[in-house]
């Protein structure tokens, strides 16, 4: 007896450790892709040209993936999905640290409204000329939307569960986010000097600050372009990008719903069936985290702390999906995404431009 109850617990020792085992080397890989992700964005010249460590990591990922990658994969494989997919879910999950309700009492009901009539603005048409005028892969113009609409990058990587998109998709999506928040940088600190004379957005930085937060793609991407302009722009940016950041849970989740619906009205002559609908428990526990948050039990040390493993949590999830991208999917993909993200950033620009407009005016 005794020496099957040692038997078995052997076997549980050694099956734990084979399991785990494999994970090891995909893991150390994407760790060491993320931690040099994240030294060079310390860099001031990256800073200053929003280029984060996730972007960062996903570049780093693709220039390995379609070089020595190859000869790693079978070593390395089961880590590196499991980064990809289980590392991104628990880094969403821990993006609530970076937030608080107080935040959205910050920018008031004006910024909330903003953020909301930009974000289904946006991915409405990013789904009309997506797969009506482009003739895109849904799962695509969802995530070039959700990349648009929402946070970029961290948006497309969560929203990816939820559609089930491929690796390239994903990819095409967050190149598109790169490409266009990195002209953003650029180009808002020239609308700003345009609108002290056109008066269109109010004539403060802080009016202006709003209008970055809700239209530029990236966290990082909108602290370059408030920084440009000024502190006071800064600090309403990233208050408004974060209001609008919260409003990924109740997207995934509307998105998740109406998905499962579309699934069980094709799958039978066009009528409803029963099916089961994706719940994406991930995003119910990301705002949770965020209400915990802003209750202020934790010291600033420790949500330091958290935020920074969040960093490299989701910088190991982009590098994984840097890894298992090869260029030849992205070509595949041609112009078309490139030109729908294009119309989503013109509309951004003008069209968000507009309803902070609309909305500010409403509010004074």
């Amino acid at each position: 007896m005794e020496y099957g109850m040692s038997s078995l617990s052997t076997s549980n020792t050694t099956s734990f450790s084979d399991r785990y085992g494999r994970l090891l080397p995909g893991l150390l890989l994407s760790g060491m892709i993320a931690w040099g992700a994240i030294q060079l964005g310390k860099l001031e010249w990256m800073q200053s040209h929003g280029m984060s460590a996730l972007t960062l990591a996903i570049m780093l990922g693709i220039v390995l993936g379609n070089s020595v990658y190859g000869r790693l994969a079978p070593a390395c494989g089961a880590g590196v999905t499991f980064s990809k997919q289980t590392l991104l879910r628990l880094g969403i999950i821990l993006y609530g640290f970076r937030l608080t309700f107080q935040d959205i009492g910050q920018v008031g009901l004006a910024g909330i409204a903003i953020d909301a009539l930009v974000l289904a603005s946006t991915f409405g048409l990013a789904m009309f000329l997506g797969t009506k005028v482009f003739k895109l892969d849904r799962n695509c113009a969802i995530l070039i939307g959700a990349g648009s609409s929402i946070c970029g990058a961290a948006a497309v990587m969560a929203t990816e569960p939820v559609v089930k998109g491929r690796s390239e998709d994903v990819t095409v999506a967050v190149s598109t986010v790169v490409v266009f928040g990195t002209i953003a940088i650029f180009l808002y600190p020239i609308l700003y000097q345009l609108n002290q004379g056109w008066q269109l957005l109010g004539a403060t930085p802080t009016a202006f600050g709003v209008y970055i937060g809700s239209t530029v793609h990236e966290v990082a991407q909108v602290v370059a372009a408030g920084k440009s302009i000024g502190q006071e722009a800064a600090n309403a940016a990233v208050i408004a990008k974060m209001v609008r950041v919260m409003m990924l849970a109740p997207f995934l989740v509307i998105l998740s719903a109406v998905l499962a619906r579309g699934k069980a009205q094709g799958g039978n002559g066009g009528h409803d069936k029963v099916t089961k609908l994706a719940i994406p428990w991930f995003a119910f526990i990301f705002i949770g985290v965020v209400a915990f948050n802003s209750l202020g039990l934790l010291p600033a040390g420790t949500v330091a702390t958290i935020t920074e493993l969040d960093t490299v949590l989701l910088a190991m999830a982009m590098a994984a999906l840097g890894l298992t991208t090869h260029m030849s999917a992205i070509r595949r993909a041609g112009i078309k995404p490139l030109l729908l993200a294009g119309l989503l950033f013109c509309w951004l620009i003008a069209g968000g431009a507009a309803i902070n407009h609309v909305v500010a005016s409403l509010f004074a």
